[in-house]
C-alpha cells in the first residue's frame, strides 16, 4: 500500500471517530425532563401514608416548589439535580387543621427534607424518601383544566404584602366567585354578595364589582376587604388543572382559588 492510502484510511478512521465522539456528546447533552412548570397529585402512596388520606399536591414553578398534604401548604426554591429533590428554607401557612390531618404537614415536610429520589416517567412522577413511595400524577392529566368562565370558584388563600395566606376563617366563609360566559359576575366576597361585569382578553380580566353593604364580624370583613382589593380592576389569571390564580397587576394583591 502507497504512502497515499495509508493515510487516507487514517483519515478516514480519524474522521469517523470524531464524528462518534461529537455524536455521542450531543446525546448526552440532550435535556432531561424534570418537573419543572408542571403540577402533579399523588395517586399512590407506599410506606408511610399520609396523615387525614391526603392527597399530596406539588407545583414546580420557577425554581420553587409548593406543596400541601391536605393541611398547610408550603412553599420554597428546590433543585433537581441527579434525580434527587432539595428545597431550601421552607414557609408555610399557619392554619391549625383537625383530626388526623393535623399531621399532614410534617408528613410533607418530612418528605420533602430527606432529599427524596424523583423519577418522571411521562405523566407519572416518584418520590421515594423518608419511609414512602408516592406515585402522583400530572394534575393535567388526573383533573383537565377547569374553564374560567362558568366554573364556580372558592377563594382558598389570599395574596397580600407578598405572601400567601389562609386562615380558618377563610375556609369558613368561603368567598365564591363565578363568571358567566356572557362576562357577568356573581359571588361572594365573604360578607356581602358580589355582582358585575369581566372584561376578558387572553389571560387578563379586568373586574366591575359591585356589592350589598352589609356589616360581618372584623374579621370577616378583613377576608372581604382582601377579596374586593384583589378583584378591583385589571388581574391576570392563571389555570392550572382546578385551581385559578388571580393577580392584580395594580397592586400587588391576588387570590388563589379551586372550582367547587
Amino acid at each position: 500500500m502507497s504512502a497515499t492510502r495509508r493515510w487516507c484510511v487514517l483519515l478516514a478512521v480519524t474522521v469517523g471517530a470524531v464524528a462518534g465522539c461529537t455524536n455521542s456528546q450531543q446525546a448526552s447533552d440532550q435535556p432531561t425532563a424534570t418537573p419543572m412548570g408542571r403540577s402533579f397529585v399523588s395517586s399512590e402512596v407506599k410506606g408511610t401514608a399520609i396523615p387525614g388520606g391526603g392527597p399530596l399536591t406539588m407545583q414546580f414553578r420557577d425554581g420553587r416548589v409548593t406543596a400541601s398534604a391536605g393541611c398547610n401548604t408550603a412553599t420554597g426554591p428546590v433543585t433537581l439535580d441527579g434525580g434527587i429533590l432539595k428545597v431550601g428554607e421552607m414557609a408555610t401557612t399557619l392554619m391549625g387543621c383537625p383530626g388526623e390531618t393535623a399531621g399532614a404537614d410534617d408528613w410533607a415536610l418530612g418528605l420533602l427534607r430527606s432529599s427524596p429520589a424523583w423519577k418522571l416517567t411521562g405523566p407519572d412522577l416518584t418520590l421515594t424518601g423518608n419511609g414512602s413511595t408516592v406515585t402522583m400524577l400530572d394534575r393535567k392529566v388526573a383533573h383537565p383544566d377547569k374553564p374560567l368562565t362558568g366554573t364556580p370558584w372558592i377563594v382558598d388563600s389570599l395574596v397580600r404584602n407578598n405572601a400567601v395566606e389562609r386562615s380558618q376563617i377563610l375556609d369558613e366563609v368561603r368567598p365564591t366567585l363565578t363568571i358567566a360566559p356572557d362576562g357577568s359576575i356573581s359571588g361572594s366576597a365573604g360578607c356581602n354578595t358580589m355582582t358585575g361585569r369581566a372584561e376578558i382578553s387572553g389571560s387578563d380580566i379586568t373586574f366591575h364589582i359591585a356589592t350589598t353593604r352589609m356589616m360581618c364580624d372584623p374579621q370577616v370583613m378583613d377576608v372581604e376587604r382582601a377579596v374586593l382589593q384583589a378583584l378591583d380592576g385589571k388581574a391576570t389569571a392563571t389555570i392550572d388543572s382546578n385551581n385559578l390564580s388571580l393577580q392584580n397587576t395594580g397592586n400587588g394583591t391576588g387570590l388563589r382559588l379551586h372550582a367547587e
